[in-house]
């Protein structure tokens, strides 16, 4: 029928259900196609993108006035592809919380023969904006940072209304410690199937609240009046281009992590080499129409401007497995080793608590020779492994008896220099051990930093390893070959974090057009804690949603005038 049709039967269907709304109150927009052809289209905000970020976008505009105004999302992917990268992702938030019983509330997976053996410290205000200014080296903005931290439970309860199923993250957030579940790293709620529970969960209240989702739509341009407002977005669907005019559009497009030419561009060379883990649908293209506008960009652009992770070296290099999903990530170093081709360690695995290095030590082993690394752990090691990153359907695992053996099999996949691969290990092991003969009662505990280390008054590695230093000395040992998967990309467009609102360079808001998600810069530098970017998104959607709707029935308003 084409997209013309489609929103004609849609347009009909919600007359009918909206009798009192009469025509002086309908916002008349139009769609032009090639030709004269015309059909009254009754949007009043358009969403670009279908992941959690534009969710909840429609689902804050759906509820933000009354009578609601008439939301339509729009993604270029096909239906198949919907959700974006938070598909893809263990589907966790960061957010404070005063302990257990914040949480319990929230939650649904949680018996109460466990309640009395979970250890669930508090995650403050203080915490969450303390671990955001650290990993980011005290570079993000402290307001957009303020708003994030600060509605984040709040956020959290508001998306458990609208049917998202939150589960307390035993799997991949707790380690059992002497009988009890202790829970580390300030990231310690999920939902049920990660990104695809969550993406289903928030889709459903989206289509249930009247929104509508149209796929195979790309945007490509945003469309202003004689005052330099946004007055709509131009698409292209089944070969048509078509202009829908509309008071308010919210950008929600991802940022350009799928496109090799602006990852070299911008990160630099190299960067083209990394597999996409998400979505190969987000290319940057509204980053670009923003820019046409004048929007202002902010946040880091640099080589360091992007959340990327250990991946599987055998994962699809251009986008994500929508069945196997966040599986790809190989997150198991803290408890072992990382070498790269040459057989040397280039991190210090055990730096700080998994939650605050993973985003960033994809970039490390892009920049080994090769762009790949071998991870290695010996029996011991290996039991702390998570199956759904690890098990035998998901990885190729190099196993041996022997260190040796171990580095002749990674030579036949990469590895280039067995003997330095070997020289590590041992060297390693000789430092864990005088550690531990210096310090008996040193227990290993995975949930907080340790100080099982390689540092010693006899012996200290250049290189150390600071926490979790497991010897490496019980056969069978098992390697694994990683390599960079970039999630999304930090530098960004510039907002309001009030309203969401994109600003212009002067710092005057682009009026009619807003943005959440991965497209909002200024957040994120070099790093970032774990799960505050799905956060951020809830936090900053919400806020656009509810501006955008508003804005929308201020304009009715004034037409009737």
């Amino acid at each position: 029928m084409g997209l013309a049709g489609d929103l004609h039967l849609h347009f009909l269907r919600r007359l009918i259900n909206e009798r009192d709304r009469k025509n002086g109150g309908l916002c008349l927009l139009y769609i032009t196609a090639t030709g004269t052809r015309r059909t009254e289209q009754p949007w009043d905000v358009v969403i670009i993108g279908s992941g959690a970020a534009a969710l909840a976008s429609a689902l804050s505009a759906i509820e933000s006035t009354t009578p609601p105004p008439r939301v339509l999302l729009v993604d270029k992917c096909p239906e198949s592809w919907a959700g974006g990268n938070g598909y893809f992702t263990a589907g966790a938030y960061r957010t404070q919380h005063n302990g257990l019983d914040d949480i319990l509330p929230v939650v649904s997976n949680v018996p109460e023969d466990i309640v009395n053996k979970i250890d669930l410290p508090a995650y403050t205000h203080a915490d969450f904006q303390g671990d955001l200014d650290r990993v980011t080296g005290n570079r993000s903005d402290k307001k957009l940072g303020s708003y994030l931290v600060g509605e984040s439970l709040d956020t959290v309860k508001w998306l458990k209304g609208h049917g998202v199923d939150w589960w307390l993250s035993f799997r991949r957030q707790a380690y059992q410690v002497e009988g009890r579940w202790v829970f580390w790293g300030g990231l310690h709620l999920t939902v049920k199937d990660g990104g695809k529970g969550l993406i289903k969960n928030m889709t459903d209240a989206v289509k249930k609240s009247g929104c509508t989702i149209m796929h195979d739509t790309a945007a490509t341009k945003l469309l202003t009046n004689d005052k330099r407002a946004v007055c709509g977005v131009e698409v292209q669907r089944e070969g048509k281009t078509y202009q829908l005019k509309v008071p308010s559009v919210i950008m929600c497009a991802g940022g350009f992590e799928a496109n090799p030419e602006l990852r070299k561009k911008y990160l630099g060379p190299g960067w083209e080499l990394a597999h996409t883990r998400g979505t190969p649908y987000n290319t940057g293209d509204m980053l670009a129409a923003a820019l046409v506008l004048g929007a202002k960009t902010v946040g880091d652009f640099s080589p360091t401007g992007c959340h990327s992770v250990a991946w599987d070296a055998n994962s699809p290099k251009d986008g994500g497995d929508r069945e196997k999903t966040n599986e790809f990530t190989k997150s198991g170093y803290p408890l072992g080793l990382m070498l790269n081709s040459e057989g040397n360690r280039f991190v210090d695995e055990g730096i700080d608590l998994r939650n605050y290095t993973y985003a960033k030590f994809g970039r490390a082993i892009l920049e080994q020779p090769g762009g790949i690394a071998f991870q290695i752990w010996d029996k011991d090691g290996q039991g702390w492994l998570r199956d759904e990153e690890y098990r035998e359907e998901i990885v190729k695992k190099i196993k041996a008896d022997s260190i040796e053996e171990l580095a002749q099999k990674c030579c036949e996949d990469g590895m280039r220099d067995s003997s330095s691969f070997v020289q590590t290990v041992q060297e390693y092991n000789a430092a864990v051990a005088s550690h531990r003969q210096e310090n008996p009662d040193a227990k290993l505990n995975p949930a907080i930093k340790d100080g099982l280390s390689t540092q010693s008054s006899k012996k200290k590695l250049e290189l150390a390893k600071s926490n979790w230093a497991l010897p490496i000395v019980k056969p069978p040992f098992l390697a694994v070959k990683v390599t960079s998967g970039i999630t999304f990309t930090f530098g960004g467009l510039a907002i309001n974090p009030e309203n969401a609102a994109v600003l212009r360079e002067d710092g005057s808001e682009i009026e009619g057009l807003h943005c959440a998600g991965e497209m909002v810069g200024g957040l994120f530098y070099g790093n970032y804690p774990g799960g505050s970017g799905l956060t951020a998104g809830g936090v900053f959607g919400r806020r656009a949603g509810r501006a955008a709707g508003e804005r929308a029935q201020r304009s009715q308003r004034m037409e009737r005038l």
